[in-house]
C-alpha cells in the first residue's frame, strides 16, 4: 500500500468532498484521470483506457479511495511521486451508455 509520507493527500490534486462541489452534472463518485488525456485508469485491468470503453470501471466512493488507486499505479509503474500527470477528478455515469461522464471534460496539464 502507497505511503501517505511518499504520496500527501494532495499530491493528485486538492481533497474535495463531492456532495459540497458546485458541479454542472451530478457526480457518481472519483476517478484517477492522466491529465490532458480522456483516460480513467480502470479499477480492474489496472490501465488508463478511454473514457468510452465498454465496461470501464474507472468509480471509487471516496477520495481516499482513488487516492489509494493513484499511488499504486504509481509505484507499480515505476513513477515519480513529485512529478506525474494524475489527477483525482469527479465523474458522472451514464447510466444508458453505461460508462462514466468526464464532468470537467479533459483536464489540461498546463494551465
Amino acid at each position: 500500500m502507497a505511503d501517505l509520507d511518499r504520496y500527501p493527500e494532495n499530491s493528485f490534486g486538492d481533497r474535495f468532498d463531492l456532495s459540497k462541489l458546485p458541479l454542472a452534472r451530478a457526480a457518481a463518485g472519483y476517478a484517477v484521470q492522466v491529465l490532458d488525456t480522456d483516460t480513467l485508469l480502470d479499477r480492474h485491468s489496472g490501465r488508463f483506457l478511454p473514457v468510452r470503453t465498454p465496461g470501464l470501471d474507472a468509480l471509487h466512493a471516496s477520495f481516499d479511495a482513488a487516492h489509494r488507486a493513484a499511488a499504486g499505479w504509481l509505484d507499480q509503474h515505476g513513477g515519480n511521486p513529485a512529478q506525474h500527470a494524475l489527477a483525482i477528478v469527479p465523474v458522472g455515469f451514464d447510466s444508458t451508455l453505461s460508462r462514466p461522464i468526464l464532468i470537467y471534460g479533459v483536464i489540461c496539464g498546463q494551465p
